[in-house]
């Protein structure tokens, strides 16, 4: 079922409308080398082949998970002949890209900037991060994106019509309740529809029916399909919802985010250390409580694993999501390194000093360090200078009003009164 013209694909609708620069490129025939990455079963490859075709160009493909330097020095060899005999040019598709290491991509730097190739990389992964900078700078990126629910109905009804390329002479209809659950089920991936689809039908036909319903679906589709890549975008956009779902206070997308990532596989110590910093970044002192939370689920995974350790990580989940919320930890920890980083020639106070400090200070000298035990005093606090004299004044921990913060800002503000200057402190 992959389109053979560009009239064909859906979706993708910034590359292929009218005036688009992609398709406007392929159409031209002006063709450059570009990097198409998106989320699988959207099309990088067809378009890669479409490329080719519109602009009449020989087509190689290959695949850095089975193909090396030795394969793409064939290819170029090969485009460089094609070249001399005035056969045409060369499109090189190169799938998933961004599993060739460093020296495997700059083997195909020369051929991209003379020209011997266009090539067209494939990568789920953000080229950014995984294709060397020069390669990316002498090519063109494209963004793909998943398929809508109504594409890949589209999809699904051309399959099933189809009887040259599809299951046409089957005979076969879906449900359109059941129709409209795989195309959300797939995740926007046409590949894994139509995959899914034609599993269904042959159950279907199996049981001798000739519509595909719900129990044909499940059976197909065996478990929930998860749309996950732990190395990939997916991996960092799917642990930032779960932080801003709990930093949110929404327990129940917090859940659905945690449990997508334990389904997908993600490592569920990276799930448990980031519940751990969230316990004080976002939770602190308005639940101190919340940290021994995040760590005793972060013990019970190291203790039991999973799948049993799920408990605790939903348990903590939740009570992270249902705490309330200060963020003072995070900024008093901030302004306390602007305050060390903006008096690098800060002293202790004398007074504050080690003991040995002291002594020597009274043998050099200086006289009493006059430090005040402060449990000698009511409320076992007493006023006397704690910070260096370049760091006077400075506030560095600002309780809120949440939760069990609340009760140290009190306590605070009655120690501050308490401990203020009278006349007779001269």
């Amino acid at each position: 079922m992959r389109p053979t013209e560009l009239s064909e694909v859906v979706g993708q609708p910034d590359l292929l409308t009218e005036g688009a620069a992609f398709r406007t490129m392929v159409e031209t025939g002006r063709l450059v080398s570009m990097i198409l990455f998106g989320p699988p079963g959207t099309g990088k490859t067809t378009l890669a082949r479409l490329v080719a075709q519109e602009s009449d160009a020989h087509f190689a493909q290959l695949s850095a998970t089975a193909h090396g330097v030795k394969d793409v020095r064939e290819v170029l060899a090969t485009a460089r002949r094609q070249i001399e005999e005035e056969s045409g040019r060369t499109v090189l598709f190169l799938d998933e890209i961004h599993r060739f290491n460093k020296a495997q991509q700059d083997a195909l730097l020369p051929a991209v900037e003379d020209g011997t190739v266009i090539l067209v990389g494939a990568t789920t992964e953000n080229p950014f991060f995984e294709v060397n900078s020069p390669l990316i700078s002498r090519s063109t990126l494209f963004r793909l994106v998943g398929l809508g629910p109504e594409d890949v109905g589209e999809l699904i009804d051309r399959a099933l019509t189809d009887s040259k390329r599809g299951l046409g002479s089957m005979g076969m209809t879906i449900d359109p309740d059941t129709r409209m659950r795989l195309a959300e089920r797939a995740g926007g991936d046409a590949r894994l529809a139509l995959n899914v689809l034609e599993v269904a039908a042959v159950v279907a036909d199996g049981r001798t029916k000739t519509v595909i319903e719900q129990a044909e679906l499940e059976e197909a589709l065996q478990r929930r399909i998860v749309r996950y890549d732990k190395k990939g975008d997916q991996h960092f956009d799917v642990i930032s919802a779960f932080i801003k779902s709990m930093r949110g206070s929404d327990p129940d997308a917090t859940l659905y985010w945690l449990h997508t990532m334990l389904e997908a596989g993600e490592d569920p110590e990276f799930i448990a250390r980031r519940m751990v910093i969230f316990a004080s970044e976002d939770v602190g002192l308005a639940d101190s409580a919340a940290l021994g939370v995040a760590v005793a689920a972060a013990d019970a995974l190291a203790y039991v694993g999973l799948p049993e350790a799920a408990f605790n990580l939903t348990q903590a989940a939740i009570y992270l999501a249902t705490a309330p919320k200060s963020n003072s930890v995070k900024s008093a920890m901030f302004a306390a390194r602007t305050a060390v980083e903006e008096t690098p020639s800060a002293r202790v106070p004398n007074h504050l000093g080690s003991t040995g400090m002291q002594l020597t200070n009274e043998y050099l000298g200086v006289g009493d360090a006059g430090y005040v035990y402060p449990h000698d005093h009511p409320g076992h606090i007493v006023r006397q200078q704690y910070l260096p004299d370049d760091a006077l004044g400075r506030v560095i921990y600002q309780p809120t009003k949440q939760g069990d913060e609340s009760a140290i800002r009190q306590r605070l503000k009655e120690w501050k009164q308490t401990l203020k200057p009278t006349n007779d402190d001269g």
